[in-house]
């Protein structure tokens, strides 16, 4: 199993405790068809609905694992709505949208499973009344629409090599008169411009980079071997190609891996950082890569640039180059239809190319 799924596995292992019974009773029943990491999410999501029906009196407590299914039988469409908006408002994100939809998929989820799945003893649903079933809830949008709000906000071709070079060299003047952001990027340049660089050449996701092992890199056939997302079985790696670009900042990186970060022998992670109050290098987390992305992103004028857009950046120029299905296969999607949007974004691209040669 991936370092990921095993942390999040332990982490759900202490969160169900503290939902309502019939919430451990869903999250068992799922187990075997959801990764940990869903899961997790489900409970997270469970944990924010709980939290808002005892702060609103809409359920007595006192605790979140008190909360009774006759209190979410009572529910009326108002108070749906009214956590709806809870969520919208509660939080400034780029993709709030999307959040919300999935939190309310979430507990969609339960309150089926709880109305149409789990009985009693006497053979009755565990819920009478599913206020849930009301719920219209938009689904994701089509790969057109997803093209359209990514415009703009990607790395064309010209600019993943300046911001490359940025990361490499040009940040350091902006923060030279910043002692501890300096030493910062001193200590970690190589290690990031590495991690942009493999992302940049790769389309590797986040988890995929978090998930990578030393041994894992084969500079000779530019070949990284990763667990992809969607695949339960957790025995065998994909094999994914990166570019000859990304060869450099590897090799750069690996050879400086262990003195720089004092890695201990037992650690297998290819990227390592070294935590406040720690002498020993250890995997970097998902959230250190992301918000590292955008400290850089920031400063090179692109501040609406993530992690996850540095894949979508590396898509819509390696699909240039290729076909849908060489893309789909690259980035591991599990259906062309998620590929599609680099077609409608490659669209643009090759628009905005055509104007430029006719200026």
């Amino acid at each position: 199993m991936n370092v990921i799924k095993i942390k999040d596995r332990q982490e759900l292992d202490k969160k169900v405790p503290l939902m309502p019974w019939y919430v451990e009773k869903f999250i068992n029943f799922k187990l075997p068809d959801l990764s940990p990491s869903s899961l997790l999410e489900y409970v997270r999501d469970y944990d924010t609905f709980f939290s808002y029906l005892l702060a609103e009196g809409l359920a007595a407590g006192p605790a979140i694992k008190d909360v009774k299914l006759e209190e979410l039988e009572k529910l009326h469409m108002d108070s749906i709505d009214s956590f709806r908006m809870f969520l919208m408002t509660r939080t400034e994100h780029t993709n709030l949208r999307v959040s919300v939809t999935r939190k309310l998929s979430s507990l969609r989820s339960l309150f089926h499973y709880l109305s149409q799945i789990a009985e009693d003893e006497q053979f009755y649903p565990l819920l009478k009344r599913n206020v849930m079933a009301k719920v219209s809830i938009k689904r994701t949008s089509k790969p057109k629409d997803t093209a359209a709000k990514l415009e703009g906000k990607l790395l064309q071709e010209e600019e993943i090599a300046a911001f490359l070079s940025y990361v490499e060299r040009d940040y350091e003047q902006d923060v030279a008169k910043n002692k501890q952001a300096l030493y910062s990027y001193q200590l970690n340049k190589i290690r990031d411009a590495c991690i942009i660089s493999l992302i940049l050449h790769s389309g590797l996701r986040v988890s995929e980079v978090v998930n990578l092992n030393v041994d894992d890199i084969d500079l000779k056939k530019k070949l990284s071997y990763v667990f992809r997302k969607g695949k339960n079985d957790d025995t065998f790696k994909t094999p994914v190609y990166f570019r000859q670009e990304a060869v450099n900042n590897l090799s750069q990186y690996m050879q400086l891996r262990d003195m720089s970060y004092h890695a201990p022998k037992r650690e297998k992670a290819l990227f390592l950082a070294i935590a406040n109050g720690k002498k020993e290098g250890s995997r970097m987390t998902k959230r250190a890569i992301q918000e590292m992305v955008v400290k850089y992103a920031k400063r090179f004028g692109k501040p609406y640039l993530s992690v996850h857009k540095l894949r979508h950046s590396f898509a819509t120029d390696y699909y240039l180059r290729n076909d849908i299905y060489k893309t789909q296969e690259q980035l591991g999607h599990a259906s062309p239809e998620t590929t599609q949007i680099y077609a409608h974004l490659t669209d643009r691209t090759m628009a905005e190319a055509i104007d430029h040669t006719n200026d």
